[in-house]
């Protein structure tokens, strides 16, 4: 198996394993279906997760106080849907403070 590059590891660990600020990120403006998850980090972010990962960090976001769900009716199927809190719209913003500070370090 040939080893990952610098880039490659800091995107890993910077999408798939720190997958809390993207999840907030969509739903901050919209409630969101679990099982879209997975098709709108790909459309809206351009990478992929595991289905069981972003379930788990889902549901730790939601003990957390970070999202909340609600259930809705969808062509006579329960569903439920989650959008994030205030403390998770906090921890989004800090997050985007924390990456906006590290590139303009960077560069």
């Amino acid at each position: 198996m040939a080893s990952q590059g610098p880039l490659q590891r800091l995107r890993r660990k910077t999408t798939t394993e720190c997958l809390w600020p993207y999840l907030l990120s969509l739903m901050k403006e919209e409630q969101i279906y679990a099982y879209e998850i997975r098709g709108l980090l790909k459309q809206r972010f351009g990478f992929t997760v595991g289905e069981v990962t972003a379930y788990l960090v889902l549901y730790k976001l939601e003990r957390d106080g970070y999202v909340k769900a609600e259930w809705r009716e969808v062509k006579k199927r329960q569903r439920k849907y989650y959008k994030t809190t205030e403390k998770g719209r906090k921890a989004l913003k800090e997050a985007a403070e924390y990456y906006g500070k590290l590139a303009g370090n960077l560069s």
